[in-house]
């Protein structure tokens, strides 16, 4: 198992930093997936016999890492899933994009919807049969003016399929290295630069809240940016800044 680094863990969590290029489950290539990884871990870690119970709670792409919660027990994932659903559980996003928003922060709201066949999602008109509202909020935290390249923080208040990189491409700012929504900006091989930097929910059985926090690596484009600029856009997510 690779090594994955764990924020938190209880009873009833297990907070982790996500690694790029893994599933988070089971997929059509049969490569490794995080949610076996993890399992196979606890087993070992607890010597648990047979199957060990590992509820996934949020998703994220193959390619993006970063903050992961999972819930060990069934009364918190269903716990966690109602969070969710009522928008106590809050994801922050910082992303690396080509060019730079015509705006330096604010709310964009869409209306999304994914051929299943392609695996790709694309912006409809409102009221289109199957589309789901798509909503998050932005703030340009950081411009190097040479590369052209902007540093954004997004908080998702939807959580749907490929919705940053689909939005953020709508406004024409792809995503660093994202070859399915900015094929025409990026090289192949390019990483894509989008990392979970925070998420936040009340823990699903004392009501604590919970904060795990995950910086982006040090490696190009993220190194454009001094690492506290990535810090404080995690730390503001805390204190509820990006509201």
């Amino acid at each position: 198992m690779q090594d994955i680094a764990i924020l938190f863990e209880d009873n009833h969590l297990l907070g982790i930093v996500k690694p790029v290029n893994i599933p988070t489950q089971a997929d059509a290539s049969g490569d490794e997936d995080l949610l076996n990884l993890l399992k196979k871990d606890l087993r070992q870690r607890y010597a648990k016999p047979g199957n060990v119970y590992l509820g996934l709670v949020h998703r994220l792409d193959r390619p993006v890492g970063g903050a992961m919660i999972f819930a060990k027990t069934s009364k918190a994932a269903s716990r966690l899933s109602d969070a969710v659903r009522i928008r106590k559980l809050e994801k922050t996003y910082l992303a690396v994009v080509r060019g730079k928003p015509a705006h330096i922060e604010g709310r964009l709201k869409d209306t999304l919807l994914k051929d299943e066949r392609t695996n790709t999602v694309s912006i409809v008109p409102t009221g289109t049969m199957g589309g789901k509202e798509a909503i998050l909020d932005f703030k340009v935290v950081g411009y190097a003016a040479e590369q052209n390249l902007s540093l954004v923080r997004v908080k998702l208040l939807t959580g749907r399929s490929h919705q940053i990189r689909v939005q953020l491409s709508g406004i024409g700012c792809p995503l660093y290295g994202d070859q399915k929504y900015g094929a025409e900006l990026n090289t192949p091989g390019e990483q894509l630069a989008l990392w979970s930097v925070y998420v936040g929910f009340p823990h699903p059985v004392s009501k604590t809240p919970v904060d795990l926090i995950s910086l982006p690596p040090r490696v190009f484009p993220w190194s454009l940016w001094d690492e506290r600029i990535c810090k404080q856009a995690a730390e503001d997510s805390v204190a509820g800044d990006n509201e």
